[in-house]
C-alpha cells in the first residue's frame, strides 16, 4: 500500500523542466542609501537563476519545490562587495491535501560575495564562485531533502553535490563561513552529517516521518505509528550523534510544532514526548506543555 500510494502520487503530478519555484525577497534597509540602488535587480536575478537553472540530474517529475529566500543585506564595503544574512525555507505538498508540510528552515547568517549591478549569473560546477555557488549549494540541499521524503536516502547524490561545493570553497580560499564554525549553523557540517553513516538512521527515518504526514488524512493511527517509528529510530541513535548536531537542530527547529500537533491523541503521547525532550532538548519546554494538555 505504501509504495502504491507513492507511485500514484508521482503519476498524478506534472513534469517540469526545472526543479524549484523559489520566491526571493531582499531587504537593504541596513545599507547606506548610496549602495541600495546597485541592488535593484538583485532579487529578480537570484530568482531567475534558482528557477531556470537545471540542478537535477535527470528529468524532474512532479511539481516544483516551493521554496523561498529572504536576503537581508548587512553591509557593503564598496559598490560590488556585500554581506548578507539569508533565511531559506522549503515545503512540499501533502498527499491528497491542499496543505503543505515545511521541509526546511535555515538561517544562514554569513554570506559574503561580489556582485556587480546587472551582471549575469552562470552555473559552474567545477569551480567556486561566492555568489552562484552559494545558490547552487542550497538548491541541491533543497532537492536532497525533498527526495529523502519520498524514498530512503534518495537525496544522497544532491547532498554529495552540495558537499563538493563546500570542498571547492575550502580549497579555493573562500570565507570562513564555508568551514565548520563555532556558531550553531554551518553549511559544511550540515551536509557532512547528512552523508555521515552515524546519521543514516535519521535520514532513513525521514521517509517514515513524511509518509506518516502524507497518510495522516487517510489513517491517523497508521500515520502516528510511522511518526513514532521515526522518533524511536532517532532516539536509538542519539548517543552516537553530535550533541551540537546541525542536522538535528535544523530538522527539529523546522518540525517540532508539527510533531506535537500530529501526536495529539496518541496512546503513549507522554512517553514519546519524553523521548523527544532527550532528542531535542532545545524545545523541551514545548514538549512539557504538550504533555500537560
Amino acid at each position: 500500500m505504501k509504495y502504491l500510494l507513492l507511485v500514484f502520487f508521482a503519476l498524478s503530478t506534472i513534469i517540469n523542466a526545472q526543479e524549484l519555484n523559489c520566491k526571493v525577497r531582499v531587504n537593504v534597509e541596513s545599507l547606506e542609501t548610496y549602495y541600495r540602488d546597485f541592488l535593484n535587480d538583485f532579487a529578480s536575478s537570484v530568482e531567475d537563476y534558482m528557477n531556470k537553472t537545471k540542478f537535477y540530474n535527470g528529468e524532474w517529475e512532479g511539481n516544483r519545490i516551493e521554496c523561498s529566500m529572504d536576503i537581508f543585506f548587512t553591509s557593503a564595503s564598496n559598490e560590488v562587495n556585500y554581506a548578507a544574512q539569508v533565511v531559506i525555507t522549503s515545503q512540499r505538498e501533502i498527499y491528497k491535501s491542499p496543505n503543505y508540510t515545511r521541509m526546511l528552515t535555515v538561517s544562514d547568517n554569513n554570506w559574503t560575495f561580489r556582485y556587480e549591478e546587472g551582471q549575469s549569473f552562470y552555473q559552474n560546477e567545477t569551480s567556486f564562485d561566492p555568489l552562484t555557488s552559494f545558490l547552487d549549494f542550497y538548491a541541491n540541499v533543497l532537492i536532497g531533502f525533498d527526495l529523502d521524503s519520498y524514498a530512503e536516502l534518495a537525496g544522497s547524490p544532491y547532498f554529495t553535490k552540495a558537499l563538493n561545493i563546500v570542498n571547492f570553497a575550502v580549497t579555493g580560499g573562500a570565507s570562513s563561513s564555508w568551514l565548520n564554525t563555532t556558531s550553531s549553523y554551518s553549511r559544511r557540517k550540515l551536509v557532512q552529517e547528512l552523508l555521515d553513516e552515524r546519521y543514516r538512521p535519521v535520514r532513513e527515518g525521514f521517509y517514515d516521518y513524511f509518509y506518516g504526514i502524507d497518510y495522516y488524512s487517510i489513517s491517523k493511527k497508521e500515520a502516528q505509528r510511522l511518526i513514532v517509528k521515526f522518533i524511536d529510530r532517532v532516539y536509538a541513535a542519539k548517543d552516537k550523534l553530535d550533541v551540537r548536531s546541525v542536522l538535528m537542530k535544523t530538522f527539529f527547529d523546522t518540525k517540532f510544532g508539527e510533531i506535537i500537533e500530529k501526536l495529539k491523541g496518541y496512546q503513549d503521547a507522554e512517553g514519546i514526548l519524553i523521548k523527544l525532550k532527550k532528542i531535542d532538548p532545545a524545545h523541551a519546554a514545548k514538549f512539557d506543555e504538550a504533555i500537560k494538555l
